[in-house]
């Protein structure tokens, strides 16, 4: 096994435990792991402005590492808040994701600065702001927010209907866009070919890293691209049966009991034989 020159991980039910707290373990070992020269890279479908805290908790402002936000719409350096590469949906197909999401009965939401957006509430629009910490605000004339594109666009909802209405962009807008489903509850929409792996792809070109050097932990469809991108793929305990087919290794230890830590001291500390 080559040694980790890279260390890809995902927020939300995945670094961060189910009250949204990281463990001291969790950032010990995330700090040994970058004392061995590891770069580390915090990769989520939150905006920059949710991700922060957690950067920082981490040391990752002072020190060099990689904000993947958006789910790789826009990276981030860490350390210095400089952005390396960014993607928007053009205005043409934003309209037209909020157009059918809104024919077929459903809220759009999205994100600006540090408020989102969303055309109006059903029971699912709220799931996500304990986790955000973001504001919600909802606009009568939604279709004027995405004049100028966006970075994301997600459509929040009963999962049995959802995924009609995920068939149904598909056909329309397939060729134009990314589709996936980051929660059960929640579509989320990007620029075509736009998602972690990508994303990661990008910084490992910038660091010279091969793909075999760079190891991604994650849970969700969401990860699916870095999953399938990285050498060294691992799904937590708690994952989605379908990224846990797909991954490397499936670690016994969920988000909950330090699964990050249980990776981290096996495949980069060497602490215990895999």
């Amino acid at each position: 096994m080559t040694p980790v020159r890279i260390l890809a991980l995902d927020m939300d039910d995945t670094l961060l435990r189910s009250d949204l707290s990281i463990s001291y373990r969790t950032r010990n070992a995330i700090k040994q792991t970058e004392k061995t020269g590891v770069v580390v890279v915090l990769a989520s479908g939150r905006i920059p402005e949710a991700m922060e805290q957690c950067s920082r908790l981490l040391g990752l402002d002072k020190r060099k590492g990689y904000l993947v936000s958006n789910n790789g719409a826009l990276i981030q350096e860490s350390h210095t808040g400089n952005t390396i590469y960014e993607a928007r949906m053009d205005e043409e197909t934003a309209l037209a994701v909020c157009d059918l999401a809104i024919a077929e009965g459903f809220p759009v939401q999205m994100y600006d600065g540090d408020i989102m957006f969303i055309s109006k509430q059903n029971e699912y629009t709220g799931k996500d702001l304990r986790a955000t910490g973001i504001r919600q605000v909802v606009v009568e004339n939604f279709r004027a927010m995405v004049n100028d594109g966006c970075y994301k666009l997600m459509i929040p909802g009963d999962p049995s209907l959802l995924e009609n209405m995920e068939k149904l962009i598909r056909i329309y807008l397939g060729k134009k866009i990314t589709i996936f489903t980051s929660r059960p509850y929640i579509l989320e929409l990007v620029p075509k070919d736009t998602d972690k792996g990508t994303a990661l792809a990008k910084i490992a070109g910038i660091l010279r890293v091969n793909a075999n050097d760079v190891m991604a932990i994650g849970d969700s469809m969401s990860d699916e691209a870095m999953i399938r991108w990285a050498g060294l793929s691992v799904a937590m305990a708690n994952a989605d049966d379908r990224i846990k087919e797909i991954a490397t290794i499936v670690t016994d230890h969920t988000n909950d009991d330090d699964g990050v830590v249980d990776v981290i001291e096996k495949y980069i500390l060497n602490k215990n034989s895999p």
